[in-house]
């Protein structure tokens, strides 16, 4: 029987070594193993031992540069941290047919961010709706001297809504929204400080219950919106345009179709996300609520062939970043993207990520409404391929070219392909 446990008492409280010497223990890892733990790259251990907690080592993901990219008439080069192949080839590629329309335009919407205040236990919901409101000012002024410098530099909180929901377990909820003026940061620290302060006065003046004092990562006052017209004689023909515009169609009339649509979508938006240490769990669950706000999960695309036949595309999403803030300044890597990107705003940051995410969905809907997906995508699985069987240098080609030849992109084929090279017998 294993004496084996997880229940280790003041683990957070260990250095960094004496965590991975009990990890090394309960895996039953070696030394090799080990050494891999220790190696944290661009990453100082004293700096991901305060970013998160129980660290014991950092987990690498490639940093790419997509090129081509000319967004508000302003060249990029534009960094992605993604492990999927294909992704930053088709970014740049995309960004290129972009550029015969003029590059992508792309607005983003203030920094608005919303912060939500839970009020139950009412029996007058919509009386206190109005009493809450009444009191704007009062709950307004609260909410700013959490933060006098985020309100000197001009943002701070703006407005306020308030809904009043119903559950048939609970009854009523009147749900009070900050609205608030994040400026260059993605402002989850700052929406919650102000809920949690003006909770106290909301129950004083409703004589109600607060629970819930939290930021909404259903950002729909801080959208981006980009744009992009792409010549047909680029893209193949006409029927090229046509074909994209039905893949579009696809998506937009089934949610099946949405759910990768969008992924497509994501997978250059993410990459910006993580490469800038910005959070992409909120990006993303920002980006799927808003595709569902109508109660039918939809494309957050829309693409049109416009009356010379030329293709138009537009993207619009809920987008919270910041360059300040959180991980953000505290990783090198990111402020060394941020550096590289030339950004100067979380505006412009925004303005760029939803760029991308544009180019992104060109690039897949392109693919799947000519050749088909795979082609290009397993071209760089077989080198993915050859890799894991051993292959190095010059080998990673010769194997990768030779499975694709036949068709077999599989990791058997692959270590086969490679001992019979090392003996340097010949493969038709």
């Amino acid at each position: 029987m294993s004496n084996k446990t997880s229940r280790i008492p003041g683990f957070y409280k260990l250095p960094i070594e004496e965590r991975v010497k009990i990890v090394k223990e309960f895996a039953d890892l070696n030394d090799e193993e080990v050494e891999l733990l220790r190696k944290m790259g661009a990453l100082d251990p004293k700096i991901a031992d305060v970013m998160i907690e129980n660290v014991i080592g950092a987990f690498p993901i490639p940093l790419g540069i997509a090129t081509n990219f000319l967004i508000n008439g302003k060249d990029y080069l534009v960094p992605m941290a993604i492990e999927e192949s294909s992704v930053v080839a088709a970014a740049s590629h995309a960004a290129k047919l972009c550029r015969a329309g003029g590059g992508i335009t792309s607005i983003a919407s203030e920094s608005i961010m919303i912060s939500q205040v839970q009020l139950t236990k009412i029996k007058d919901p919509y009386g206190a709706k109005v009493k809450i409101l009444e009191n704007k000012e009062e709950i307004l002024k609260i909410a700013n001297e959490q933060d006098p410098i985020l309100v000197k530099l001009g943002g701070g909180a703006k407005d306020i809504e308030v809904r009043v929901i119903h559950h048939p377990l609970v009854g009523p909820m009147v749900i009070t929204h900050l609205l608030v003026d994040v400026k260059d940061a993605m402002g989850a620290n700052a929406v919650n400080t102000m809920a949690e302060a003006v909770a106290p006065f909301i129950e004083e003046i409703t004589g109600g219950k607060v629970y819930l004092r939290i930021i909404s990562n259903l950002a729909d006052k801080r959208l981006v919106r980009a744009r992009c017209v792409v010549p047909k004689d680029v893209l193949g023909g006409e029927e090229v345009v046509d074909g994209i515009v039905l893949a579009w169609a696809f998506a937009d009339a089934d949610p099946y179709r949405a759910a990768t649509h969008n992924k497509g979508i994501m997978n250059g938006v993410d990459a910006v996300v993580i490469a800038t240490a910005n959070d992409w769990r909120a990006v993303e669950a920002g980006a799927h609520a808003y595709a569902a706000r109508w109660g039918v999960y939809k494309p957050l695309s829309v693409w049109e062939k416009n009356e010379d036949g030329d293709l138009v595309g537009t993207l619009e999403m809920p987008l919270a970043v910041g360059i300040i803030g959180g991980a953000t300044r505290v990783h090198p890597m990111a402020q060394l993207s941020l550096k590289i990107l030339g950004v100067k705003t979380a505006k412009e940051l925004a303005e760029v990520i939803g760029a991308v995410g544009l180019a992104q969905n060109l690039a897949a809907l392109r693919a799947l409404a000519t050749e088909g997906i795979q082609k290009g995508h397993m071209k760089l699985h077989a080198r993915n391929i050859a890799v894991m069987a051993g292959a190095t240098g010059e080998l990673i080609d010769k194997v990768a070219e030779i499975l694709i030849k036949h068709g077999r992109i599989r990791f058997d084929y692959a270590k086969e392909v490679l001992e019979k090279l090392k003996r340097g017998e010949q493969i038709d």
